[in-house]
């Protein structure tokens, strides 16, 4: 499914030449002789047009002759779509292969072309039509190297090739409509050298055609592979790529053959190897992690630059209004009046006023602790699982590690949230603990497993290869009630057993009253302006992580985006410290919900961007809408929490420190 943890060794990943570093700890290298079998395994079809991708055999392909084979290996590669089956396709060891015949396989008539060249409908378009006009592409894998295809030439000379992510199910004709589905593939694989031998595979790139193959008058449904072989017009001469030479996927109309062959087209592949003595293993992802980046570095390193602007300013700005108000403050309480008119003026303003009532207990003390607790395990996960993979254990070529990384993290560190809640709660002197614990333990995890069930029933409603099957949800329940449950509820019982947190000053019994605050300083003033540096200081690479999400293309500069959530939570910390003062220079004591919004603004932030980053989509299905809003507001939510905990530690930490440098009379 879409787990859009839009939540991504130092900087390494800022240059393309550094990918070899994701195998270090990374996954072994296998090695191949002369004449051996190289499996080529089929993935999902995935498009940008339509964010449900489709099982590989939900079309009418090829199939083995043997049946089709399951090649998922873990938990993340089902959670994140990943359904890799075998192929039909045999390819060996460098052996190179021409104009090899997989099979004919029917794929309907919904539309063909009349002898002027006019379109003509007959009926709806098939499946593969459909996928072809939502611009599918197939996905296949060798040697757990996905295959990339070719795309428009770049450079001074035309020599640099920018490459694609798997190759398109079929064409569309923008003049006549008619849609051609690609039956041919130059399979291209390269190869290095390891010792005498012994192979390794560097590069696998496909070329799709669509060809007319010169056929004899036959019904390709009823005749054997070995007659369909016979009845080929020099098989090597059907196979080269001409501009006349393409079919739709109604219309065989070849000229020997001017009567279409009822739906029927013959699929056909070639296998050329090539040595690269300069490509080592280590280093074949490299087209596959710079795919539709025309400026990695420049943009990547831009990103940090913006980050550290925004720190910088923001740091500045504390440092000139915050703490030089804050020494004026405490020079001025703490001095002897000399006088009754000094007397009063210190009764008239200032944050010390407040001192009685600025720790007093936040309204909705328990949803206060248990957002606390959430949040806290959620920074954790993130910052433990980026930091993996910054260090290259997490690896795009080992599937699924990101996600189930993710999952089993905010699994176990289920003992943080329930502490935090623990401790929070006692802290406001609550004395619902069991309450307090049980919906720590269920909450967040129940509005998460509720989102993801119900867009699961869309995905399966759409007949999408991402539906989590019934097992797979079975896992996902029992790490929840078999592991992090009984995790939340030791930590929070270990929680209760600790001391509440001890504040500087006391609380009194009678509440201050609060005087009328600047319009500036409203919930809606701090959560517009709150929110705008912290997602300035995120959004380039917000960017780069919703392209690997939605756009089917690979992050890999976790280097990179470790400095920019260290500067993220920097940030949010910074403001949302600068408010809490001034909101406490203006005598208003209810910081706790303030600071936690005020932290958590840079949510809405990125779901707005959500909502402008759609466009770029081509989804205009209700299907479509509802699953990347649904998990874009989830991903929201799992922003709010975190930041607005880092908001609220923040200012309960500043606050602590100010109360205590003053003398309380």
């Amino acid at each position: 499914m879409k787990l859009p943890t839009l939540i991504g060794a130092a900087l390494y990943g800022a240059h393309h030449h550094s990918a070899q570093a994701f195998y270090l700890p990374g996954v072994a290298p296998k090695t191949f002789v002369d004449n051996e079998i190289v499996e080529l395994k089929v993935n999902k079809m995935t498009s940008i047009a339509d964010p449900y991708p489709l099982e590989y055999y939900h079309l009418p392909c090829c199939r083995p002759p043997t049946g089709v084979e399951k090649k998922n290996e873990n938990l993340g590669e089902f959670l994140a779509g990943d359904r890799i089956e075998s192929s039909p396709y045999v390819i060996k060891m460098k052996t190179d292969m021409y104009c090899e015949h997989v099979c004919a396989s029917y794929l309907g008539r919904g539309e063909t072309a009349t002898a002027d060249g006019k379109k003509k409908n007959r009926g709806r378009p098939t499946r593969v039509v459909d996928s072809i006009r939502k611009k599918y592409h197939n996905n296949w894998i060798v040697d757990n190297l996905p295959a990339a295809s070719k795309g428009e030439y770049t450079g001074v000379d035309g020599d640099d090739i920018i490459y694609w992510m798997g190759f398109p199910v079929g064409i569309m004709d923008v003049t006549t409509g008619l849609s051609y589905i690609n039956n041919h593939v130059n399979i291209e694989l390269k190869y290095h050298t390891v010792e005498e031998g012994k192979f390794r595979i560097v590069g696998f790139v496909i070329q799709p055609f669509s060809i007319n193959h010169q056929l004899d008058t036959l019904d390709l449904e009823k005749e054997s592979q070995t007659a369909i072989k016979m009845t080929i017009k020099n098989p090597i001469q059907s196979c080269k790529i001409g501009e006349t030479n393409r079919h739709t996927d109604f219309q065989m109309a070849a000229k020997a053959n001017p009567q279409p062959a009822k739906g029927n087209v013959l699929f056909t592949y070639d296998v050329l190897w090539s040595e690269n003595k300069e490509l080592h293993w280590a280093s074949r992802w490299d087209i596959y992690l710079n795919m539709n980046d025309a400026y990695p570095v420049k943009i990547h390193w831009i990103s940090i630059a913006n980050s550290m602007a925004i720190v910088f300013v923001l740091s500045a700005l504390i440092l000139t209004i915050l703490l030089k108000n804050f020494r004026r403050d405490v020079a001025r309480y703490s001095s002897v009046p000399t006088d009754e008119e000094r007397a009063e003026d210190l009764e008239e303003f200032g944050w010390k006023l407040i001192h009685a009532d600025v720790f007093r207990a936040p309204t909705y003390p328990m949803l206060m602790a248990i957002c606390c607790g959430t949040g806290i395990q959620i920074l954790l996960m993130c910052i433990f699982t980026i930091g993996f993979a910054a260090l290259g254990f997490l690896s795009p070529s080992n599937r699924g590690s990101l996600l189930i990384t993710l999952l089993l993290l905010y699994v176990f560190m289920g003992f943080v949230s329930g502490f935090t809640t623990a401790r929070m709660y006692k802290t406001f002197k609550g004395k619902s603990w069991q309450k307090a614990t049980t919906l720590a333990a269920f909450g967040f995890p129940g509005v998460t497993f509720a989102v993801f069930f119900i867009l699961n029933l869309f995905t399966i409603s759409q007949k999408s290869g991402d539906a989590v099957p019934f097992h797979t949800m079975a896992t996902l329940m029992f790490l929840w009630f078999g592991i992090s449950t009984p995790l939340v509820y030791f930590g929070a019982f270990i929680g209760f057993k600790k001391d509440a947190i001890e504040f500087p000053v006391n609380t009194s019994h009678i509440p201050r009253q609060i005087p009328t605050q600047p319009w500036y300083m409203s919930t809606i003033g701090t959560l517009i302006v709150g929110g705008i540096m912290p997602f300035g200081s995120c959004f380039l690479e917000l960017y780069f992580i919703m392209s690997s999400v939605w756009m089917h293309q690979y992050y890999y500069v976790f280097g990179v985006l470790f400095v920019v959530f260290l500067v993220l939570l920097l940030t949010v910390a910074e403001i949302t410290t600068l408010y809490n003062y001034f909101l406490l220079c203006g005598e208003d004591y209810q910081w706790w919900w303030r600071s936690f919004t005020t932290g958590g603004s840079v949510a809405f932030y990125v779901f707005g961007y959500s909502v402008f980053y759609f466009k770029q989509l081509e989804a205009n299905t209700f299907a479509s809408y509802v699953l990347y809003f649904g998990y874009m507001a989830l991903a929201s939510l799992i922003i709010f929490l975190m930041t607005g905990s880092v908001g609220l530690y923040s200012s309960l930490y500043f606050n602590k420190l100010i109360f205590a440098s003053i003398k309380i009379d």
